[in-house]
């Protein structure tokens, strides 16, 4: 969530902002609530000013009670009680006013690093680097989705009979190989100085809003009504909150955490030759990393942060893209984002496998996550967050790479994961 300060002292640039990542109504939502602060800055006013002279009138009551002057007090407590009304309607009116302009600040996106480039779709995103070698695989190649009926390691359609479309059931050397995959990235987070956490899979509301899924996301989420929790759609969200509320020692930070969860995600309007097989689904497990930072090192950590899951993808052997996101394809909450695709032999496509996002303080201004910094004062962190990595994708991906007439010789580095070199 934006700071109403900056929306106050630096309106030009919010509303340039805003505009870079097509936020249409940006000028009118501005406008409406400023309009807000102001009228909520008057109530204070008045309230305070009220309350200030109900305490005055209260201390003189007393004196003139003592000097016997009954006349005199009872003048006053008619003022008192009239100021005491007043008192209550601007606190009313005030409450009011601030949930207003809370639910407003809510809808407004974060605001775009200097470095974003501009651009409404995936097509204006900015080429940062390539890795790798695309494989030349033989006119009898396969698609994954092939591949995986091929060798029985993943059922769409037993998942489609237990539950519905876009929940597989891994099986036999698929279900192996999703087990690989994850601790291997766990183990290479906590090389990197990445504490583990197994965090719940259901939050609460107050999470939801305190990351950005909530109002943002919410028809993408999976919901139980009953108690009004979410499905978590990634770890961000239970490993962010953590910090909710809190105040961080100096020496305590950076906060780096790793966590692996499923992920649920409704995907509503996702159709076509796009969501086949892997490329996209409802329930996918994932390794995430998270970072909390002081303001002038997030940066810095950002690209730690990438470069680790490079790293990663390097050590699969999968060709890889960096690309930096342009302000129309960015996430609500993000100030700067690299997505990471790799090379699906196959299908002759890039496939998203992470985004690397930096948050600044838009998370940590609704979650109240801040530190005590030089002088004793508190101030808001900046959030990050990593996907290392997502697997459906990755799985793809070394499929369809690695495929040869007699089996899929899988990465050295997965050998002793697995127990198995091949699939087949």
């Amino acid at each position: 969530m934006l700071q109403i300060s900056v929306l106050r002292d630096q309106t030009e640039l919010v509303l340039a902002g805003l505009a870079k990542k097509h936020y249409a109504t940006g000028p009118a939502d501005v406008a409406a609530i400023l309009d807000l602060d102001q009228r909520r800055r008057s109530l204070q006013t008045s309230h305070d000013a009220a309350q200030a002279e109900a305490n005055e009138l209260a201390r003189q009551i007393g004196g003139l009670m003592k000097a016997g002057d009954k006349a005199g007090a009872e003048t006053l407590k008619a003022r008192t009680a009239e100021l005491k009304l007043h008192t209550q309607a601007a606190a009313a009116e005030l409450t009011q006013v601030e949930k207003e302009q809370q639910q407003l600040l809510y809808k407004l996106p974060n605001l775009p690093h200097a470095s974003v480039p501009q651009g409404r779709a995936a097509q204006d995103n900015e080429v940062v680097r390539e890795h790798g070698t695309k494989p030349t695989l033989g006119a009898d190649a396969q698609p994954h989705w092939e591949l995986i009926k091929k060798y029985d390691i993943i059922d769409f359609e037993l998942g489609n009979k237990i539950t519905g479309a876009g929940f597989p059931v891994y099986k036999n050397q698929g279900a192996r190989l999703q087990r690989a995959l994850i601790n291997f990235f766990l183990d290479q987070a906590r090389n990197a100085g990445y504490t583990e956490i197994q965090p719940p899979i259901l939050v609460n509301e107050a999470s939801g809003y305190g990351t950005g899924q909530l109002p943002d996301k919410e028809g993408q989420m999976y919901h139980d009504a009953k108690d009004d929790l979410y499905l978590i759609p990634t770890a961000e969200v239970p490993l962010t909150n953590i910090y909710r509320d809190e105040i961080i020692a100096p020496d305590k930070l950076p906060v780096r955490m790793a966590g692996h969860t499923p992920c649920f995600r409704r995907e509503a309007g996702s159709w076509g030759a796009d969501v086949r097989g892997l490329n996209r689904l409802h329930q996918f497990d994932k390794v995430e990393i998270v970072q909390i930072t002081e303001p002038d090192q997030s940066y810095d950590a950002l690209e730690a942060m990438l470069a680790h899951v490079e790293s990663l993808l390097q050590q699969l052997n999968l060709p890889y893209r960096v690309l930096r996101l342009c302000g129309g394809d960015m996430g609500f909450t993000s100030a700067l984002t690299y997505d990471l695709e790799v090379w699906s032999a196959a299908q002759g496509r890039w496939l998203e496998v992470s985004s690397v996002s930096n948050f600044e303080t838009y998370q940590a201004n609704r979650l109240k996550c801040r530190y005590r910094a030089d002088g004793g004062k508190t101030q808001l962190l900046h959030t990050l967050n990593g996907s290392a990595l997502a697997l459906p994708r990755i799985v793809a991906a070394l499929l369809e790479n690695n495929q040869t007439s007699t089996g899929i010789d899988l990465p050295l580095v997965l050998h002793s994961y697995c127990g198995f070199e091949r699939i087949g």
